[in-house]
């Protein structure tokens, strides 16, 4: 564990798998999908359909399913299209809000293992790199010899780095991006499927002037909602992992219960924010008319 604060705006990687670096958002994100898909083989090996009063399991899966759809299809007022949304829609906020959540369980983000990490000026004297880097650093060391009246002694072996075995997949912006690529994604599929070609009259319209400049402008808000999506959701989780962090070092044991409650409600606001957008959205891009 760590004594002090440890906040990186990058995931840190805990290990490797050939030439493919895991890091600890990575593995927490793989670890979130994991309970969902046990969540849901339990819940399809329990599932009675004649029941007429489900209990456990299946009743709060039912319960979360009615409520989802319910959400999905007041938007839409379509049954056709509340059952091609939903899949998708359901999976954003199921997995988005665990991982918010799961960075509040006490732990996460201080646990870790430390490493034992070669300085940079260690790595640029590799033997293959020894002649290159003699160059360029001999300089710098005769500058440190003239101001401190010595001779360098070179730079340490090692230093030890602290890495977190957990954190949450929303506070890395390589989650947040790809999740907001997979949603503008299924924004074009989906106008594709309900509009076919004519979906893309929105983008390049030369009947007139206007339009024209119209599609410009579209074309330019499908990849600003790649950004916006993006970087909402990855810096409300963010910064409030840094707030229960800070809070938590320098005030006492209680003191940072009230915040915890704040970062729950936050946690779910998020989630349902990127799913209720992304529903718009995809219900905009099958309207007939734009």
């Amino acid at each position: 564990m760590s004594s002090g604060i440890h906040i990186s705006l990058n995931a840190e990687t805990l290990f490797h798998i050939g030439s493919l670096p895991v890091t600890n958002s990575m593995f927490t994100s793989l670890l979130v999908s994991l309970m969902l898909l046990i969540f849901a083989i339990i819940f399809r090996t329990k599932f009675n359909a004649r029941s007429i009063r489900p209990t456990g399991i299946q009743n709060f899966a039912e319960w979360l399913v009615e409520v989802l759809f319910g959400l999905v299809h007041s938007v839409t007022g379509d049954l056709k299209k509340s059952r091609h949304f939903f899949p998708a829609l359901s999976t954003f906020f199921l997995f988005i809000i665990l991982n918010n959540w799961l960075g509040l369980i006490p732990g996460v983000g201080t646990i870790g293992i430390t490493h034992q990490q070669e300085t940079y000026e260690e790595v640029l004297a590799s033997e293959s790199e020894q002649t290159s880097f003699s160059e360029i650093i001999q300089p710098a060391l005769a500058a440190t010899e003239e101001v401190h009246g010595e001779a360098a002694t070179g730079p340490s072996t090692t230093h030890s780095v602290f890495v977190p075995i957990f954190r949450p997949g929303t506070a890395d912006l390589n989650t947040t991006f790809a999740l907001s690529l997979i949603s503008v994604f299924l924004i074009q599929y989906f106008g594709f499927k309900y509009l076919s070609f004519s979906y893309f009259k929105k983008f390049i319209n030369f009947s007139n002037p206007i339009n024209f400049y119209v599609g410009i402008l579209e074309t330019i808000s499908e990849f600003a909602r790649i950004i916006s999506f993006a970087f909402r959701l990855f810096g409300n989780i963010f910064a409030g992992e840094v707030l229960i962090v800070v809070i938590a070092y320098l005030t006492k044991v209680l003191v940072p219960v009230p915040f915890y409650g704040l970062e729950i409600f936050v946690g779910f606001i998020q989630a349902l924010v990127f799913t209720m957008l992304s529903l718009v959205f995809y219900n905009m891009a099958t309207a007939k008319s734009h």
